[in-house]
């Protein structure tokens, strides 16, 4: 393989110097970043992993891991027999920008008023444990509060008491705190292999309020609808329609947001979940991450990419996210909501040049910016490993409760298929008919005292074959609770 007269070798060698433990991770990292920077160009076929891990002096399983998952995440193709080749999707970040002109989304383009699927947001669900007599509460959404690190928080909350100027008390810039913003940087680099500018980051309350910083933007740019995955959270939806935008569903299938639809709608943003789309569970294949991009700067658009719970994966790492493909068209946004707890109403939003003027000043007139003793604090513990502690902790209770519920629904509710099971903090369970109809199921589980979401609130689809199709959310329940709650469940629908 040559790229500008470079061998492959020369451009990864220096990822082989990391730490044994790290050098998978900087591996892959060193050739993502080699993909972008157009060192090895698109088209380019790269050795086989046998040859490749001679060079390095490396396992060659090293090697394979790091091209299956540039593969997944878009970078790399490959083909049984065919080799592996740096993909196209990557070509982004080098396209001439002059025939963009400023990147303004002009009023009445991409075809005018959304044509397909559009809808009214769903109803807000009642909040997770309000309901009067539920003992057991497998709605999705919600963490495992108990997690929270609160002797770690208090030690940074302490440290950044002490050193905090007087100055730093003021209102803050409303992008945020910049040693926050540095630290963020830094950590989604690192993790989710974004492309980080701490100058393009901005503190905010979660990714609702993202969400809602855009829709105002584009808003005033002139659209008037944005796309959301169905299914998909109809929380976006009503965000969006918060700030004047409406709501035009867009179908999936196995590999993510199908492009015909896509095409036809009119729209020219998007809203996906492709690393963990929720609610289905899916990782969006290379191929739709690449057709994503390509629609995005075919009309001009935009894509916010929510990676809700981009951390918690439990068999092989987490996919890499879209933004790095192309951060001029992708808005990444995210929280601690997952990792932490909700209520701290801490996120980030990584924005592209072309609109982070207007969303700078959006957040300014909206909040004149987030707590600054929150925005320290949530930097002391990244800087200093905290941070990445949790994130362990969490995955190993969280990886613990998935397999309590998988092995619950094996032996109570025989023959239901689960699917989602990867990742996140929830997963899609298909109960045979003959444990239905769904009302039915529902309502019996109800009168048990467990809660239950179907997967028909999160979308438009109603399937006619009887399956019952539920989202369960686990991360918030001890594993004897999962068992006790399917257990229950089981029970109730077998009563005839």
């Amino acid at each position: 393989m040559r790229s500008h007269g470079q061998a492959a070798w020369e451009l990864l060698l220096p990822s082989v110097d990391a730490p044994a433990r790290q050098r998978g991770r900087a591996l892959q990292e060193a050739l993502r970043e080699a993909v972008r920077s157009g060192r090895l160009a698109a088209g380019t076929r790269l050795p086989s992993t046998r040859e490749l891990a001679a060079d390095l002096g490396v396992s060659r399983g090293l090697v394979t891991e790091a091209y299956e998952q540039l593969t997944a995440e878009g970078y790399l193709r490959s083909g049984r027999g065919a080799g592996t080749w740096v993909g196209e999707a990557a070509r982004a970040r080098r396209t001439d920008r002059a025939g963009a002109g400023d990147g303004r989304l002009g009023p009445g383009a991409g075809g005018g008023a959304p044509t397909l699927g559009a809808r009214a947001p769903a109803p807000a669900p009642a909040p997770a444990g309000g309901a009067v007599g539920v003992r057991v509460d497998f709605r999705p959404g919600t963490p495992d509060l108990s997690l929270f690190p609160r002797a770690a928080w208090a030690a940074a909350q302490r440290a950044v008491l002490t050193r905090l100027s007087h100055p730093a008390l003021g209102y803050p810039d409303p992008r945020g705190l910049p040693e926050l913003r540095e630290a963020l940087a830094g950590m989604l680099a690192r993790r989710r292999g974004v492309v980080a500018d701490p100058e393009r980051l901005v503190v905010c309350s979660g990714v609702a309020q993202a969400s809602t910083l855009l829709g105002f933007v584009l808003r005033a740019r002139g659209l008037d609808a944005v796309g959301i995955e169905d299914p998909g959270s109809p929380e976006h939806g009503r965000l969006f329609a918060s700030t004047g935008l409406d709501t035009v569903w867009l179908p999936l299938d196995e590999e993510g947001l199908r492009p015909e639809p896509l095409a036809a709608s009119g729209v020219r943003a998007v809203v996906v979940t492709p690393s963990h789309q929720f609610p289905s569970g899916i990782s969006w294949s290379a191929g739709r991450r690449a057709a994503l991009l390509d629609w995005a700067r075919a009309v001009d658009g935009y894509v916010l990419e929510d990676d809700y719970d981009g951390d918690f994966r439990y068999d092989r790492a987490p996919v890499g996210a879209l933004q790095g493909l192309d951060p001029e068209r992708v808005v990444y946004a995210g929280s601690v909501s997952k990792s932490l707890a909700p209520g701290l109403r801490l996120g980030w939003t990584l924005v592209p040049e072309a609109l982070l003027g207007e969303v700078v000043e959006r957040k300014r007139t909206m909040d004149l910016g987030n707590p600054v003793l929150d925005q320290a604090v949530l930097a002391e513990l990244v800087t200093r490993g905290g941070y990445d502690r949790q994130l362990r902790r969490c995955q190993r209770a969280y990886r613990e409760r998935r397999d309590a519920l998988l092995g619950a629904l094996t032996e109570h509710l025989p023959g239901t298929r689960v699917s989602g099971i990867a990742a996140g903090l929830h997963v899609i369970a298909r109960v045979p008919a003959l444990f239905g109809p769904s009302e039915r199921f529902l309502a019996r589980a109800a009168e048990v005292g467990v809660a239950l979401r179907p997967l028909e609130d999160y979308g438009t689809a109603r399937p006619a074959d009887g399956d019952v199709r539920l989202v369960i959310g686990y991360a918030h329940l001890a594993p004897s609770a999962v068992t006790a709650g399917i257990r229950l469940v089981a029970e109730a629908v077998g009563r005839g």
